[in-house]
């Protein structure tokens, strides 16, 4: 078997798997739920500093949206809206006023999408 063959043999399998991460995490699943809680962690922040105009080092699960980060009511809206969007989840108005923190947010996205 040439290595043209072997090569092609391993590029079907990985484009079978839609990439190299997908067969990676499929051999180890704590590795895939690992690579996407820390995947919604990042991304929570990244919004929250996007939207808010804060530095990642106030961004901590502890940080108040209003009370830490400077929000007003409307920016809290507009927060959990990116959120519903990025994240392809809805967030009821009740549940919205209990995400009140970074930390809370994260808590939250995570557990609407099962992890």
């Amino acid at each position: 078997m040439s290595m043209l063959n072997i090569i092609g043999i391993f590029k079907d399998k990985f484009l079978d798997l839609g990439s190299y991460g997908n067969y990676i995490s499929s051999i180890n699943p704590q590795k895939k739920s690992k690579e996407i809680e820390m995947s919604v962690e990042k991304k929570v922040k990244e919004i929250i500093m996007e939207e808010l105009g804060v530095d990642e080092a106030s961004v901590v699960p502890e940080a108040s949206f209003i009370n830490d980060l400077g929000a007003d009511s409307l920016a809290t809206v507009e927060l959990v809206m990116k959120f519903e969007d990025e994240f392809d989840i809805k967030i009821e108005e009740q549940d919205a006023e209990k995400i009140t923190t970074v930390g809370t947010a994260i808590d939250f996205i995570k557990k609407q999408l099962g992890e």
